[in-house]
């Protein structure tokens, strides 16, 4: 363990180095210029397509089999995980309070890139075996770069497929089976059991199942969460101002050790920042397109709009308020991931905060697990077909439980490898295709609808 332990360190330090950095954060820029920052300034709109989103039971919206909203759920069911409590305090301790403002920068550079992401998958998005809508960074690579880029899809399935067991299984089991230990000393294995019989019993429903599970848990969770924050912040009210000083200031200058923080620089806030940021928005790791491929839309732009949503509500909105909540109370304590969050609740909200974060973890974790379970068999089924996905989800219900007696550490390192690994060939293809996304975006706008599979130079 300790060899492929060091082993992967290396990987890691390559993949998440500079390149990536300047790749992510490059890609993010060149798209939101090339939009002209619309996904900031349109905000407003993606909220409304959003609400209108809720149902299609008319049939007006188009072929797919859920709802845009419930596509945008199943998304953020993935997205809103252990990145939003266990990885923000880690983001923090390894980077210090200035990784906070670079997770924000990767927010919203992320916008645009989710937003492009989204445009694509629907745009070359195809209909499979089962009759299903299929999409993501595989099929627009192959559908829209062409048959000589096609390896480079498959590479990307690949990745998915493998990494959908480290970001969106292992770590998540991990942290909530660390969590309910420390909070109420329940063994690791029960937990992992529970998860693995109450996920199996979703996942084996698949992509509509899923969808109608997350479309009512995550609306609950997200809100219950952000309200516990606020109270805290409410509490604390007196120190937000002094977290923001830390966050602006230590953002372009080092931290010194400071109690239980063992200091850090300016490197490595931007590293940890970016690398937790897209952790938890997986904005350019092209998993969210896949969701959003199978929803029932005629627009590729409509569904964008939607779409970058998940990156505002997860990363500006969910990861802020533990932040600042961390901020505000225990981050020098010298605690790390979900531990340093669940302390800092608890500081302000003695007795409960324990619970709330421990039931927040659990059940963020929960959907998590659910979004990625889809992630990784239409991956998988790129690869191998439809007939294999039944193989898969069997091996991916198992690893649940495997995953929460793995020790921690090699399993957030096994899932920051494979995420870089599946946003680089996703970064290269957003890259090349963005022409056709300005196209579609300036003829929405313009009120010249291009539909998915029509000519875009008619």
């Amino acid at each position: 363990m300790e060899t492929l332990t060091n082993f992967l360190s290396a990987i890691e330090g390559v993949v998440w180095g500079p390149l990536m950095l300047v790749l992510l954060l490059g890609v993010g820029l060149y798209l939101q210029a090339g939009l002209k920052a619309m996904p900031i300034r349109k905000l407003g709109t993606g909220f409304k397509l959003l609400w209108k989103g809720r149902s299609t039971e008319k049939g007006e919206e188009g072929e797919g089999e859920v709802s845009p909203f419930n596509a945008l759920m199943t998304s953020l069911s993935a997205t809103i995980g252990t990145g939003n409590i266990a990885g923000v305090a880690t983001a923090i301790f390894l980077g210090g309070p200035g990784a906070v403002f670079w997770m924000w920068i990767t927010a919203l550079v992320g916008m645009a890139t989710k937003f492009s992401e989204a445009v694509l998958a629907v745009r070359y998005r195809q209909v499979d075996e089962a009759g299903d809508h299929v999409g993501g960074p595989m099929y627009y690579i192959r559908n829209g770069l062409g048959q000589k880029w096609a390896w480079m899809g498959g590479a990307f399935a690949l990745f998915g497929a493998v990494a959908a067991f480290g970001i969106g299984n292992t770590v998540q089991s991990n942290s909530v089976a660390d969590g309910l230990g420390e909070s109420i000393g329940l063994p690791h294995w029960v937990t992992g059991l529970v998860i693995m019989v109450l996920a199996g019993a979703v996942i084996l429903g698949g992509i509509k199942r899923i969808a109608k599970v997350a479309g009512k848990l995550v609306p609950i969770m997200a809100v219950a969460y952000i309200v516990c924050g606020l109270l805290v912040l409410i509490i604390n009210a007196d120190q937000i101002g002094h977290a923001l000083g830390l966050i602006f200031g230590h953002a372009f200058t080092p931290i010194s050790a400071a109690g239980g923080f063992a200091g850090a620089a300016v490197a490595k806030a931007i590293q940890f920042g970016v690398a937790r940021g897209v952790f938890s928005n997986e904005a350019g790791l092209g998993s969210a397109p896949i969701a959003h491929a199978a929803a029932q839309t005629k627009n590729p732009v409509r569904q964008g709009l939607i779409a970058m949503l998940g990156t505002f509500i997860d990363t500006i909105v969910v990861c802020s308020i533990t932040a600042l909540a961390i901020l505000t109370t225990a981050w020098t304590s010298g605690e790390t991931g979900a531990a340093l969050t669940t302390l800092s609740f608890n500081e302000a909200l003695p007795g409960i905060g324990q619970y709330v974060v421990s039931f927040a973890l659990a059940v963020f974790a929960f959907t998590t697990i659910l979004g990625w379970a889809f992630y990784g068999e239409k991956c998988f089924e790129y690869l191998f077909g439809v007939g294999a996905i039944k193989y898969y989800r069997v091996v991916y219900i198992l690893a649940i439980f495997v995953g929460s007696v793995l020790p921690l550490g090699f399993v957030w390192l096994l899932a920051s490898v494979f995420n870089a690994m599946m946003a680089i060939p996703n970064l290269i293809a957003l890259a090349l295709l963005s022409p056709v996304v300005f196209k579609l975006t300036r003829d929405y706008f313009d009120g010249k609808e291009v539909l998915p599979g029509e000519d875009l130079n008619k």
